[in-house]
């Protein structure tokens, strides 16, 4: 079976995201019109999960280094909150944590 530690070291954001939306239009059309389209492998199935984990922690890299970014620019923290929809305090202990677990030892 694949893995996303696998799968991320083999696709870019991009490439997950193209490679996922592929077998979901597939499993899609295969739903509506099981006489047209092959329903997916359970191998390719597993693949378009692991693909959608790789694809959340890929844009989550993407959100912390844009979140660096916008602070090193003298964005506020309540700027930043309202440009990802939530609290100042929110995003500051969103991105305090995922600065925190940058430091841990893998499980």
């Amino acid at each position: 079976m694949t893995t996303p530690d696998e799968l991320e070291q083999r696709h870019t954001l991009i490439t997950a995201t193209n490679r996922y939306d592929a077998l979901r239009m597939r499993d899609a059309l295969a739903a509506m019109d099981p006489e047209k389209e092959t329903a997916l492998s359970p191998d390719e199935i597993l693949e378009m999960l692991a693909l959608s984990e790789v694809i959340i922690r890929k844009a989550g890299y993407g959100r912390q280094a844009t979140i660096r970014s916008a602070r090193a620019s003298g964005a506020s923290w309540t700027r930043i909150g309202g440009a990802l929809g939530t609290t100042k305090q929110a995003a500051w202990e969103s991105h305090q944590r995922w600065i925190d677990e940058q430091g841990r030892p893998p499980d």
